[in-house]
This record gives C-alpha cells, structure tokens and sequence, in this order.
C-alpha cells in the first residue's frame, strides 16, 4: 500500500523551516529542564512503595488528593492491574511503619465502608536511586555512541553517523522536554522513572530504524544518479520513502495511542513518551537527519 504514489514534495525548502521548528522545540525543552528540573519518580529519587488491596473500586484522584497532608506532599498514585489495587510512591522520609500507618488511616477515612489491606511493600534507598540514574544516563550514551559506530561501518561516511546521533539526541531532548513542561498540567503522572527509561530507548531505536530507510535510499540514488545535484538527490529520495515513513508511523502510533487510551494508569507515562517520540522520530528522519547530512557534505567539500 502507498498513500503516495509520486510525491514530489520540496524537503529541502522545507529544511529551513525545519531550523525553525526545532530551534524553538529544543529551546523550550533546555529552559524547562534548567528552570523547573527533571521531574524524577522513587526509581531515580528514593522512597517507598506501597500496594494497598480494596474490597471495591477506587478513584486514585480522590487517594492522591487524601494522602497529599499527611504524607506532606502528593504521591504518585496508580492503579495496580485492577480498580481495586492501587500502587502507591511517596518519598516521605519517614520510617516505613509511619508511612504505613499514615496511609492506612488516611484511607479508612476516605473509605469508611471499603475496607483495605497492603499486600506489597517496597523501599527504594538514595544510593540505589542514583545508582539506578547513573546506569540510565550511561544506557543513553552507549547506545548513542554504538549507533554511531553502527552507521559509521554501514555507509562508511561519518556524516550519515553524526546526523543520525544529532536527530537521536534532537528526539530524546525535546521528549523530555515535554514531559519537564506538562508534568503538572496533565492528569497522569510524567515523572522519569525505569519504564520512561525505557521509552527513551524505544524512541531511539524507532527514529534510527526510520533515518536508515532514508539513509539507505539515499546511498542507492547516490550510485544510481550519480549526474544528479547532490541536493536534488537528497530530495529525492526523501519522497522515496514517503510513504513507507508515513504510513509506518501512523500505524504505529495508532497501536500506542490504544495503549495510552487503555493500557491503565501505570501504561500512560509510557505510552503517551512513545506517541511523542514516534511524531517527533518521524519528523526528525525526514528533516533534521537529511538536513545534518547535506549541511556537514558542503562544510567536508568546502574544507
């Protein structure tokens, strides 16, 4: 299926508007990051873990509202595989038998007639928290640094790996971004934890299978039209893969808007990092990965 049979769209007019966009974007990531800080879950920060089990169905704004006094401060309340088990976080730096009492009364208040139990406990200790950070930080990179030794050894051009490493690090740094700026607007938590890690990782891994595609139909018209304008080329095989790009990422982004949708409270942090990353990873190959290329050929032929 092709839902563009002959594109000819100017990409490389657009490229500049393209400057624009992503100046703007990953402006407003960098001062959200260095005015409001990374919004850090128990995972990266320390703290405890409680599962609470009730008889009948809860709202989880309604125990994030409760707990917010006691427990001075909101904790990051879920829904813990069903409407009547709740996962509850808190970096309350009491001991965890105080904690426990807090929330436990707090709930017997809230739900005089829906009794509760804790089934699961958990504490998560200051130096595993950064332990655990240093390893995500540390993921990031070497998986940056592979993807550029990988791209490097496929098209033997180092100006495909550094435009392929700079869309990458476009994709996770404006993501982040995002989550930094709406984490107190949206209505589900967007705090940085091991499964947003993850997502991180996942959206690496999307937009680099995608600025391959492009890469490659790149390299093949480059042997192919070897009388071609180098930019005329660029564009070119840009609408190539048109269709294949589009129609990947919208399908893809339909399977992660259901899980976002109805995957339940713990998915939606998740879910909502890759419908970005799929949007952003899927500009970023057509505009930010091409565009690094050509600019870095002219400076190489320049120099």
């Amino acid at each position: 299926m092709r839902w563009f049979e002959t594109p000819d769209f100017n990409f490389l007019k657009a490229h500049k508007i393209g400057y624009v966009v992503s100046g703007i974007l990953l402006a407003a990531a960098l001062i959200g990051i260095l005015t409001k800080g990374l919004q850090y879950g128990i995972d990266f920060k320390g703290g405890k873990t409680f599962v609470l089990q009730f008889e009948d169905p809860v709202e989880v704004q309604d125990i994030r509202s409760e707990l917010a006094e006691p427990l001075g401060g909101a904790p990051e309340v879920k829904f813990y595989g069903s409407p009547e088990e709740v996962l509850i976080r808190t970096d309350n730096p009491d001991d965890i038998t105080t904690v426990q009492n807090a929330i436990t009364g707090a709930m017997g208040q809230l739900y005089p007639d829906n009794p509760n139990q804790v089934i699961k406990t958990d504490i998560v200790g200051p130096r595993f928290a950064e332990d655990l950070k240093r390893g995500a930080v540390n993921a990031i990179i070497f998986a940056l640094i592979v993807i550029f030794i990988y791209i490097l050894i496929r098209f033997k051009d180092w100006t495909y790996s550094a435009g392929a490493v700079a869309a990458l690090f476009h994709d996770v740094l404006i993501v982040l971004g995002v989550f930094t700026l709406l984490s107190d607007i949206v209505p589900f938590s967007l705090q940085i934890d091991q499964a947003i890690i993850a997502a991180f990782l996942t959206i690496v891994g999307y937009s680099l299978n995608d600025t391959v595609v492009v890469f490659d139909r790149i390299r093949e018209n480059s042997l192919l039209y070897k009388t071609m304008d180098y930019d005329e080329m660029i564009n070119k095989s840009l609408n190539d893969t048109l269709s294949r790009t589009v129609i990947t990422s919208v399908t893809t982004f339909f399977v992660v808007a259901v899980l976002f949708l109805f995957g339940g409270e713990v998915l939606r942090g998740f879910s909502f990092a890759l419908m970005l990353g799929v949007v952003i990873g899927t500009y970023s190959s057509l505009f930010i990965a091409s565009s690094m290329v050509i600019e870095l050929n002219k400076r190489q032929q320049k120099s």
